[in-house]
């Protein structure tokens, strides 16, 4: 019974480490895609999630924030967001325009000047984590946010937002002294990979032991006959 549920959960774990694989292999092809003109927005987040895009339009200099706790190279800082509505129509997305540091004190936030007039933006369309740890209640006010949640942002600023962010990648115009370094995306398969080895080496525990104390109580009945 052992050994047949810990292969099952082995065989279960390998599957899954195939379809984040597949997945992975997928979003790799479509990064390779020329950039998508979001002026024709798709309702079908997975046809952009982790691709090229490039959106043209004008930054909503009211709403531009920032998201706190965002470490680069051991240093602590932020993410400058902004949101930007797209050319004459009445969406908007958010903009993340990169990494900047932390001052000499905490109290005091980085000043992130926001370009005027017409722009374009080229970057990575991604989503954010949905699961983070939050502290203390009335965090998200203002400015300073702890995390970077669209359904929140769009609650609070009212603005139509899209169901994603575009990571803006260089160069940009006008050139700024923010630090665009995106991480490839983690799909988790090595994670289900060192679960599948798990259950498949207790399976094999299972079956020596079952050996063993089998061949003990042979010994002991042959000791026993004789």
């Amino acid at each position: 019974m052992a050994v047949a549920l810990t292969v099952a959960l082995g065989n279960w774990q390998r599957h899954r480490a195939e379809d984040k694989s597949a997945l992975a292999a997928q979003q790799v092809a479509m990064s390779k895609l020329p950039p998508a003109d979001l002026s024709g927005y798709e309702t079908d987040v997975a046809n952009l999630l982790l691709r090229q895009v490039r959106v043209s339009g004008e930054y909503d200099r009211s709403h531009a924030m920032l998201i706190d706790n965002k470490v680069h190279a051991g240093r602590p800082g932020f993410h400058a967001i902004a949101a930007l509505k797209i050319g004459a129509s009445g969406h908007y997305v958010l903009v993340d325009r990169g990494w900047l540091p932390q001052g000499a004190r905490r109290s005091e936030l980085p000043s992130v000047p926001v370009p005027a007039g017409s722009i374009s933006v080229d970057g990575r369309a991604n989503v954010p984590p949905q699961r983070y740890l939050e502290l203390g209640t009335n965090q998200n006010e203002g400015r300073l946010w702890q995390n970077l949640d669209i359904g929140r942002i769009a609650a609070a600023t009212r603005l139509p937002l899209l169901p994603f962010i575009v990571e803006q990648t260089d160069p940009v115009t006008p050139a700024d002294d923010l630090v665009r370094d995106w991480p490839p995306p983690d799909f988790g398969f090595a994670q289900h990979i060192s679960y599948m080895v798990q259950w498949y080496s207790l399976a094999a525990l299972a079956v020596v032991l079952w050996l063993a104390l089998n061949w003990r109580r042979r010994e002991s009945s042959d000791d026993s006959s004789g």
